[in-house]
């Protein structure tokens, strides 16, 4: 007795798959985002427009009020930060039948675990070399300008000269001091670290040893740097190179409106059969723009929460 046509195929299946494939995507995306989840993060999802305007009032003052005189008005010079939505990242593979039957779902666990970071990777690195032109820096990856060695947070930046240093609790305590001095709340400021600068702060006795931070938790224990002056410390292996012969590798610490993400379209998936090949096509896109908010070169309101570098030793 035929069956008849009714049957389920990869064809007729295809739109069930995504949302697997989607739903572990997306969970291995936001779990490798670093500095995405620090900064202030926008959705433009569903509209139209490739540029967003981001609105940067400028901080005011108070005046003082005489008896029975009119109140000062404050100037409206209120600006506006454009974001263009112009970054467009896809991952994607040909996953044939043969391999699909004869795979063990640990590869799919691999495909979409690696779709994810690949794509959390290349966001925070646009985010990351934002740095570039942070505190009046030019944009490249010389740092020639607005960045400083890791020595003592003082000393300019020169990459000719390779003058790098190793990370110190002086540089650490200047770049906070860096930070009140621009009226930077403390609420919401991060310190993001290559790997070479948490091998120097675990080597620091006032970070690891008992004597100084007490408690079960130290990092002696727990490997973990966690918090240096009020201040949360994360670890990222994305951490931008300069371009000197060195390799120096830049210490960024900021607050979360120092940068904007906006996503235009978050992590995606999609899963097209193609017959000609015997292959199932697997694609994860996302679509976003990055830009500085407020950077320390400048003061009020929409300039007070700044970012600036520190470059270390690779």
């Amino acid at each position: 007795m035929p069956l008849g046509t009714n049957n389920v195929t990869v064809t007729t299946a295809a739109t069930f798959i995504p949302d697997i494939w989607s739903d572990e995507i997306v969970a291995a995306y936001k779990k490798n985002l670093v500095l995405a989840n620090l900064v202030m993060k926008m959705s433009f999802k569903g509209k139209k427009g490739d540029v967003v305007h981001v609105p940067a009032p400028t901080r005011g003052s108070a005046s003082a009020k005489a008896a029975g005189s009119q109140v000062t008005l404050i100037a409206a010079t209120e600006s506006e930060v454009q974001v263009s939505i112009n970054k467009h990242y896809e991952y994607s593979r040909l996953i044939e039948d043969i391999v699909e039957a004869q795979a063990l779902n640990s590869l799919r666990n691999f495909y979409t675990a690696d779709a994810g970071y690949s794509l959390a990777k290349q966001v925070d690195t646009d985010l990351i070399n934002l740095g570039r032109s942070t505190n009046g820096g030019a944009g490249t990856n010389a740092y020639a300008t607005g960045a400083f060695i890791g020595g003592d947070g003082t000393t300019a930046y020169v990459a000719a000269s390779n003058n790098e240093s190793a990370l110190t609790d002086a540089a650490i305590r200047r770049t906070i001091q860096r930070m009140d001095d621009t009226d930077t709340p403390m609420d919401g400021r991060f310190f993001v670290i290559p790997p070479s600068s948490r091998n120097t702060l675990m080597g620091l006795a006032r970070y690891t040893e008992q004597a100084f931070v007490g408690g079960t938790n130290n990092t002696i224990r727990t490997g973990e740097i966690g918090n240096l002056y009020g201040i949360p410390v994360f670890v990222s292996s994305n951490c931008d190179t300069a371009s000197g012969s060195a390799g120096a590798r830049v210490c960024l610490m900021g607050h979360k409106d120092s940068l904007v993400l906006v996503e235009q379209i978050g992590v995606r998936s999609q899963v097209q059969y193609k017959q000609e090949y015997l292959a199932t096509l697997f694609t994860s896109d996302t679509l976003y723009g990055v830009q500085i908010l407020r950077d320390a070169a400048s003061t009020g309101a929409a300039k007070s929460a700044s970012m600036f570098a520190l470059l270390v030793p690779a």
